[in-house]
């Protein structure tokens, strides 16, 4: 008997033995790359022809987790009810540590014909789909929400694409790294957050442990994630180069899932080991993590790559003055005007989880980082400025429009 396709499905035990040793000595990229292959072999492939649609969407994707990916799938499936569109929820932990950290939908099994719009990476949907009731995949238009944070896709992403019969990217930088893989299938849809926008909770700087009368800093990013990507050290570094040890100079780092990456947060706690400097690692409620972005004066991302860049753009939103790199995906919704942007010079990719290579990066200049954290936060007049321009520019480009096109153009009526 299949699991109900809103719960948590729990990945495959596996007994100890032998088996499980040697797959457990194999480098995590062969992991990757066996899983994948092993999985495209055995998983569901949708009919050849997409069905013509029934009159709602169903969505798919993290929804119990604290996660980037889960996130937009949430986003997704509000603006859609918004927009007049019947919306069932399935949600589809992560193979490994399915815990739920969130609600669970409690939606119940979309109709055969409803389209799923499915927030599962390339490499990981044949999996996704194996986990999931044979029906779910086998009877409907499947569309891949898929986010790349690089010019270009690894060879395992080849793997998923039998599997769908759109692809929606959330920025035009993903979309020309997906472009090869489905040429002529792939769409921009951005996250529609204006019309889904951070709600912060009632908390305030008391409940983090923050200083009333200090210019705060935040850098928030999911460990889960590459660390490298992220760049977090280049965030201390700036920092502690505009600041260094001022007591009414503050930097937060909200680390998502510190657990799945235990050496990289060791060595964050020591480079954060500074008077000035807090760590953040609680799993938060959605709402209580707006009221901390809330509660801070800046929002820092010295990304080396980033597909859409969820947290600045939420940032923006919130009316938060956003430092950032002024490369990738995040630059769909930032101008020069409307963030203080960081140069870079483009680098090799070097990840020591071996999640990104073959391509380049950007290196953010930490020093210009200081320069723009320096008269930021000296300047209160500037900060307010710099933040109603960010949101301006956010609720003018983050609108639904994309989506309601899209969801059209697949044989969805909807309203704006």
């Amino acid at each position: 008997m299949h699991a109900s396709p809103t719960q948590a499905l729990s990945p495959p035990h596996f007994t100890p033995g032998l088996c499980h040793r040697l797959w457990t000595l194999l480098p995590p990229v062969q992991r990757r790359a066996v899983l994948a292959h092993v999985a495209a072999w055995l998983a569901p492939c949708p009919a050849r022809s997409a069905p013509v649609p029934y009159q709602g969407l169903s969505v798919a994707g993290e929804f119990s987790r604290a996660s980037g990916i889960g996130e937009t799938a949430r986003i997704m499936a509000t603006v859609a009810a918004q927009l007049g569109v019947p919306v069932w929820r399935t949600d589809i932990p992560p193979p490994v540590d399915s815990r739920a950290e969130l609600p669970l939908p409690t939606d119940d099994i979309p109709p055969a014909c409803a389209p799923m719009v499915v927030h599962i990476n390339a490499p990981m949907l044949p999996l996704a789909f194996l986990r999931l009731p044979r029906a779910l995949a086998k009877t409907r238009r499947i569309v891949g929400y898929w986010a790349w944070e690089l010019p270009s896709v690894p060879p395992d992403w080849h793997s998923g694409i039998r599997f769908v019969h759109d692809v929606w990217a959330p920025s035009h930088f993903t979309a020309a790294a997906l472009e090869p893989l489905a040429p002529g299938r792939v769409r921009v849809v951005p996250p529609p957050l204006a019309d889904a926008p951070p709600i912060p909770s009632h908390l305030d700087r008391s409940a983090f442990g923050l200083p009333a009368d200090a210019v705060v800093t935040l850098v928030s990013f999911n460990l889960a994630s590459s660390c490298a990507r992220k760049n977090p050290f280049a965030a201390i570094a700036a920092f502690r180069t505009a600041f260094g040890d001022r007591s009414d100079r503050v930097l937060v780092l909200k680390i998502g899932h510190p657990d799945r990456a235990p050496a990289d947060f060791e060595r964050l706690r020591q480079a954060a080991d500074a008077p000035n400097i807090r760590l953040e690692t609680r799993i938060l409620p959605t709402d209580d993590s707006h009221a901390l972005t809330a509660c801070c004066d800046i929002v820092l991302s010295l990304h080396r790559s980033e597909g859409f860049g969820l947290v600045p753009a939420e940032a923006m939103l919130l009316g938060k003055p956003v430092v950032a790199t002024g490369w990738s995906g995040n630059m769909d919704y930032m101008s020069a005007d409307s963030a203080a942007l960081v140069g870079y010079h483009l680098i090799p990719v070097q990840d020591e989880r071996m999640v990104y290579r073959d391509s380049v990066w950007a290196e953010p200049h930490i020093g210009q980082a200081a320069e723009h954290l320096r008269r930021l936060a000296d300047d209160s007049q500037a900060r307010r400025a710099l933040g109603a321009r960010g949101q301006d520019r956010a609720r003018r480009v983050l609108t639904r429009a994309p989506l309601a096109a899209a969801l059209r153009d697949i044989g969805l009526h909807v309203r704006i």
